[in-house]
């Protein structure tokens, strides 16, 4: 009953019955009154003509003028089809006076009072008729404005998960890459690191294809799988590189994190370090966990390089950089501060994410979120 009830749009009759009921209880004073003439007196008559005719205008006007004109943005020929509507339609309804007098054997004066069709026409169902169409028609367009900004969203969210998987699977094979082409220099450097960064790659590896598949992982996991990283990037560093590292014990972090945000900015500084004999090498990089998530900052010397050749390689360093940064602005808009900096002889990064309290430790309790910290400072 009820599929066919809103399947034939029945409850719209109802809609109709209820708005001039409630039309002719405000101009009588009295619901109880309005009800008595639309059952048991002539009026019914003229009622019914309201009822009928002003939906009939209005049902043309949405689902004939609207999509015809309006929709083709064909304006002056749908306010020129609305407002002949109007009139003929206001113009129909006085023939239910009319009637209404016939069929009671009453005078229409006697009923109306002395007043001819032009001014029932004015004064009366005119007005009536263009309340009805503006309601209907403002309804009519509200919904499709909800159901546009609707179809919008989902759209912007679709768009916005396609791009976040397109950019994940372009990431991946940037990072294979890299590191088989570093394992593949140290086989034939030192065959010994050269296992020991395959056993680590393979660890990596696993991490990559099989434990890091849901969009946010815990932040203790992505800790782990970054300290795998550096200590596959020492690996392949000259020895008379300063690398001095710092990382939170994150055991205890109840926050999650989206996996491989963080691991561009490492490879890019393990890629372009500095490497020549007697200038003073250095790789530093300190992740530490904040009230509200994780703050970042690395460092590293670089070859002294004109403003044009850093652009280069900002623009040579791999899709990982401009990967992240378009990461984060989908991921973590408004809830990031990330600093980049290329001086003469040095690069820096700073990156601090505020991050969202895991699954478990919501359903345990809800604890406001503290604002971002400004971002530490360090030399």
């Amino acid at each position: 009953m009820s599929h066919w009830f809103f399947k034939y749009k029945i409850y719209h009759l109802f809609f109709w019955l209820a708005y001039h009921f409630g039309w002719w209880s405000l101009s009588s004073g009295s619901p109880m009154e309005a009800l008595d003439n639309i059952l048991f007196s002539p009026y019914s008559t003229k009622f019914l003509f309201y009822v009928f005719f002003q939906a009939l205008g209005v049902y043309v006007t949405l689902y004939y003028f609207m999509p015809k004109y309006l929709e083709k943005a064909k304006y002056t020929n749908f306010l020129i089809a609305v407002s002949f509507t109007i009139i003929a339609t206001a113009a129909l309804i006085i023939g239910g006076y009319y009637l209404t007098a016939y069929w009671s054997d009453l005078s229409f004066e006697s009923l109306f009072g002395a007043v001819g069709f032009g001014k029932l026409l004015v004064s009366s169902s005119l007005p009536s008729t263009v309340a009805s169409m503006t309601l209907a028609m403002s309804i009519k367009l509200t919904k499709n404005w909800i159901s546009s900004q609707k179809r919008q969203q989902l759209l912007e969210k679709e768009k916005a998960e396609t791009e976040l998987k397109f950019l994940k699977s372009q990431f991946n094979p940037h990072f294979l890459f890299n590191t088989i082409n570093s394992i593949f220099v140290l086989i034939h450097k030192n065959p010994r690191m050269a296992s020991d960064s395959l056993a680590k790659f393979s660890d990596l590896l696993r991490y990559q294809l099989y434990e890091c598949n849901e969009p946010k992982i815990p932040l203790p996991r992505e800790v782990d799988y970054l300290s795998n990283f550096i200590e596959l990037g020492r690996l392949r560093l000259d020895k008379d590189v300063d690398v001095k590292i710092h990382i939170d014990d994150m055991g205890s972090a109840d926050f999650e994190i989206a996996p491989f945000i963080l691991m561009p900015f490492l490879e890019n500084a393990f890629k372009h370090v500095s490497q020549v004999q007697g200038n003073k090498n250095w790789l530093h990089i300190k992740i530490c966990q904040t009230p509200v998530g994780i703050e970042m900052n690395i460092a590293n010397s670089s070859l002294p390089m004109t403003h044009k050749s850093a652009l280069e390689v900002r623009e040579n360093s791999g899709i990982g950089l401009a990967n992240v940064e378009r990461r984060l602005a989908l991921l973590y808009p408004g809830l990031h501060d990330l600093k980049v900096s290329q001086e003469e002889d040095q690069y820096r990064v700073s990156l601090q994410l505020q991050l969202s309290p895991t699954t478990e430790n919501i359903l345990q309790e809800q604890v406001p979120t503290p604002s971002l910290h400004p971002l530490k400072t360090w030399n």
